[in-house]
Parts: structure tokens; C-alpha cells; sequence
């Protein structure tokens, strides 16, 4: 049986469907934006994509620590 994701992960669905790119996409834009830190990249999601601020978190904490959230 498939477990259900969990922390930042439990938002990918979503994210995917409300701004139309696929997770993996975000993350390679992530690696590749020239920002670093937690709140900056946020703050670069938020306002070069519009992404919201719960998502951008999550993508963010995700993108930052994917040993801590894997299943």
C-alpha cells in the first residue's frame, strides 16, 4: 500500500495543478534562480512566479532538505 506524502510533499498535487508545472521543474529552477537561503527563495518564488506563500515554503523546504522528507 502507498503511504500518503507527508510535510512539504502533502502540497506537490496541489501546486502542480494551481501553477501548472510539474514538481521536478520547480525544483530545477530552484538549483538554477542564483538564490540561496530558505527565506530568499521564497521570497524569489513569490514574486517572480506567484507562488503563495504556504507553497513556496514547502517547495522551498523540500528543495532544501530532501533527505528529511523522504518517505
Amino acid at each position: 500500500m502507498a503511504t500518503k506524502p507527508h510535510g512539504p510533499a502533502s502540497y506537490f498535487p496541489t501546486i502542480e495543478a494551481k501553477y501548472g508545472r510539474g514538481i521536478d521543474e520547480w525544483f530545477t529552477l530552484l538549483r538554477e534562480c542564483g538564490v540561496a537561503g530558505h527565506k530568499p527563495l521564497v521570497e524569489w518564488l513569490k514574486t517572480e512566479h506567484g507562488v503563495g506563500h504556504g507553497h513556496a515554503t514547502a517547495l522551498v523546504q523540500y528543495h532544501l532538505n530532501p533527505a528529511k522528507w523522504a518517505a
